[in-house]
């Protein structure tokens, strides 16, 4: 009979010894004792802030077009499942899902007393998936307020791993490689003189990417430029918090580049009174 594989921890699990591994060798073995060929196998590591399962959906995405590979192979229910989207999504796909480490195989024919047990095995998943988010939210949360950016670091910066009393956090640091520029970019529109077209041009000359490589268009430069981070401070869940990051460029610096943000949008409204005249 052909499988596929599916293996999945929160980035949160991994820190606690959960391991994608040890899955991975659970439930491999299980498939080489009940015959059972494995045509590919489905990975997900979620964070806190990506929780979406792109490998769930690829493994669906598969199934669909492979009609004739009828099983699932997964750890337990909480691996496989977070809702009752994700159960009715593989429902009707008519599949026989076997849950290793529950020594459990589901499928349509299921007595209705198993198929009860699974249900609520399925709510108990989506409570810890609620849970899961609701304590990394608060987490974060906390963190901001101890003056650290929870999040991923932006452009001229670099996530490093600190010890802060006894325990690792992850915080932000200036990236000496890129720092230099995106002063110069404040400095360079604090004129005036630069268009935010010029300004993207000028530092995709530079070298200077997003954090998934790209170049940067005007919408980034735009963003860059008003965020508070590069000062000092930083800005989450729509409040401002003082940060315990070093800044790259002054408050009197970021101040004046929004002066001429207002100043340019002010002339482009006369302008535009003007031609309507």
């Amino acid at each position: 009979m052909k499988a596929v594989l599916y293996a999945r921890v929160s980035s949160r699990e991994q820190e606690e010894g959960f391991s994608i591994p040890a899955q991975l060798k659970l439930i491999k073995e299980y498939a080489v004792k009940n015959k059972l060929k494995t045509m590919n196998e489905f990975i997900d590591i979620e964070t806190a802030k990506q929780t979406g399962r792109s490998n769930f959906n690829s493994m669906i995405d598969f199934l669909r077009d492979n009609p004739e590979v009828k099983n699932i192979l997964c750890e337990k229910t909480d691996r496989l499942y977070r809702n009752f989207k994700d159960y009715l999504t593989i429902e009707n796909l008519d599949l026989r899902i076997h849950l290793v480490k529950e020594n459990e195989v589901l499928s349509k024919e299921s007595k209705s007393h198993q198929k009860f047990i699974h249900g609520i095995k399925i709510l108990m998943a989506k409570n810890y998936v609620d849970n899961l988010s609701e304590e990394a939210k608060k987490g974060m949360l906390q963190k901001a307020h101890e003056g650290y950016y929870p999040s991923f670091a932006p452009l001229g910066y670099l996530n490093i791993e600190n010890e802060l009393n006894g325990r690792k956090i992850k915080i932000i640091d200036i990236d000496p490689s890129k720092s230099q520029i995106i002063k110069k970019i404040f400095k360079l529109y604090s004129t005036g003189v630069y268009s935010l077209q010029k300004i993207s041009h000028f530092a995709n000359e530079e070298g200077l990417r997003s954090r998934k490589g790209h170049k940067l268009h005007k919408s980034a430069i735009y963003k860059m430029l008003k965020n508070p981070i590069y000062y000092g401070d930083f800005k989450w869940n729509n409040k401002i918090y003082k940060g315990k990051h070093s800044a790259i460029i002054s408050k009197e610096l970021f101040d004046k580049v929004q002066k001429t943000f207002f100043s340019k949008y002010n002339k482009s409204q006369k302008i535009q009174k003007h031609n309507f005249a």
